[in-house]
């Protein structure tokens, strides 16, 4: 049966799911879930070259999640095209509780069954957090509702999170949540495209935008 979120409506939108760009978090492999942690100078000219892309695609809205790291790397695609940038609290990253702020090995000495379970398909509230399927149940209807009020044709530009877009990807495509995992993390300031089809929404593009870079973030 088709997703109600995978409905085909004819009218040939297209949706670009827009990582932040690095932070210091990110570098050290540390969690950063709903912590409100800036770019590094490389994170801001990561955003300023991927915006250069993106305005070339001559998106007609942009909306960003309320964090400063996907706020200032949207800044920088609105400087280019004069759009504004619409904030959602809804497209945060996974809150994961005693996770954030610990890095990798920190998570897998202390909560490795839990990372294991998660790593497995299982439905896990990492850290005491949200369960990937709460994420998508507020981040899709967000990205859904702005795309709405696209013109026929029309493209908008979603800067978030990686597992935030991942989860509002396989949610849209009407996947079950277990397959979820098998769509990869995105890169800092990497993107994936989401283009109407007979169906309904379709992925055009995955992890898009960049020379090939590791995947450092809280969604590997």
């Amino acid at each position: 049966m088709t997703s109600v979120l995978n409905q085909p409506s004819g009218r040939n939108r297209r949706i670009i799911l827009w990582r932040h760009g690095q932070t210091s978090w990110n570098l050290e492999r540390r969690f950063q879930g709903t912590t409100d942690i800036d770019l590094t100078p490389e994170g801001v000219a990561q955003a300023a070259r991927a915006a250069r892309l993106l305005a070339s695609l001559k998106p007609d809205a942009i909306v960003a999640s309320d964090l400063s790291r996907a706020s200032a790397t949207a800044a920088e695609l609105a400087a280019l095209t004069g759009l504004e940038v619409a904030y959602e609290e809804g497209l945060r990253e996974t809150y994961a509780g005693a996770w954030q702020g610990l890095t990798h090995e920190e998570i897998l000495a202390q909560y490795g069954e839990e990372y294991t379970a998660w790593k497995r398909g299982e439905a896990v509230r990492r850290g005491g957090g949200e369960l990937e399927t709460e994420v998508a149940d507020r981040a899709a209807p967000v990205v859904l509702r702005h795309a709405d009020k696209l013109p026929d044709g029309g493209t908008l530009v979603v800067v978030s999170h990686g597992g935030t877009i991942r989860t509002t990807i396989g949610r849209l495509l009407g996947l079950d949540a277990h397959l979820w995992e098998g769509l990869g993390g995105l890169s800092n300031c990497a993107w994936s495209v989401l283009g109407e089809g007979a169906r309904g929404w379709r992925l055009l593009e995955h992890n898009a935008g960049t020379l090939p870079e590791p995947v450092l973030g809280d969604d590997t």
